[in-house]
């Protein structure tokens, strides 16, 4: 008779963060309870008391922590699908269950629990599959495999009062699905679909708006985009097609930035 599945679990771990989607939840923290229980692909009696063997915990406090750096949620149920990712990429690790609880919307906790498999979730783009990064402000060749491509400003008139920025953030968004189409390639607005991507070798157009609307001190101009997104991915390399005679922006270091030139 089979015996089930060794697991690790880490339960009560309570951390401080910004999540919601409602706008009295906006620019305030709120107290989220996370349970994470790890079924192992391999029985801990056959770890030989090695620490090197076995799942560490480490692994499970620290998906939390990086997906909550990662970015602003709105739903508790994105953030319990990064957090599984997470786990996941870890061979070690069969199956994954995660509950996240808001504790601060109602007299008791609310939440989600979610159970994923290895193969059942969008993998994060593993080492050596990071995308390349282009802003796109002129016509030039697409470099060869994963890249993300961010459209320039569409130059559209703006209307006059309401939030400008976010109307603009929405014009790129605009600009990228237009871009998308005319090179015959997806979009991607949200991280976990420019992983996705990367993983699989595909180049994408960005459409910003989801990622960095609640990054105020973010301005919604394309190049400093560009720029945000190349050191969020971790990109290796950071493309500029640019018109001629237009400088080069400074690349984050460590990372090779090259202009690409337009077909003559």
């Amino acid at each position: 008779m089979d015996q089930p599945p060794d697991r690790i679990h880490l339960r009560d771990y309570v951390v401080s963060a910004e999540i919601g989607a409602f706008q009295s939840e906006r620019g305030r923290t709120q107290r989220l309870r996370f349970a994470l229980e790890a079924e192992l692909a391999a029985p801990i009696a056959g770890a030989a008391d090695q620490v090197d063997r076995i799942l560490s915990y480490d692994v499970l406090t620290d998906a939390v922590g990086d997906a909550l750096a990662e970015r602003r949620y709105d739903l508790v149920e994105t953030l319990a699908e990064r957090i599984a990712a997470q786990v996941l990429a870890q061979p070690m690790a069969a199956a994954v269950t995660v509950t996240v609880e808001k504790l601060d919307r109602g007299p008791g906790a609310l939440g989600v629990t979610l159970m994923r498999r290895q193969g059942g979730v969008a993998p994060l783009a593993p080492d050596g599959a990071r995308p390349d990064v282009l802003f796109r402000g002129a016509p030039g060749a697409l470099p060869a495999g994963p890249l993300v491509i961010v459209p320039d400003a569409p130059r559209l008139p703006l209307p006059q009062g309401g939030d400008g920025r976010r109307i603009a953030l929405l014009a790129l968004d605009q600009a990228a699905w237009a871009l998308a189409g005319a090179l015959g390639i997806g979009v991607a607005d949200s991280r976990t679909e420019i992983d996705w991507a990367a993983a699989n070798g595909l180049a994408v157009a960005w459409a910003p708006a989801r990622m960095v609307a609640d990054l105020a001190d973010l301005p919604a101009d394309p190049q400093a985009l560009t720029l945000w997104l190349a050191e969020r991915v971790q990109a290796p390399r950071l493309f500029w097609a640019l018109p001629p005679g237009a400088p080069l922006p400074a690349a984050p270091a460590g990372m090779r930035a090259a202009q690409l030139r337009a077909p003559g």
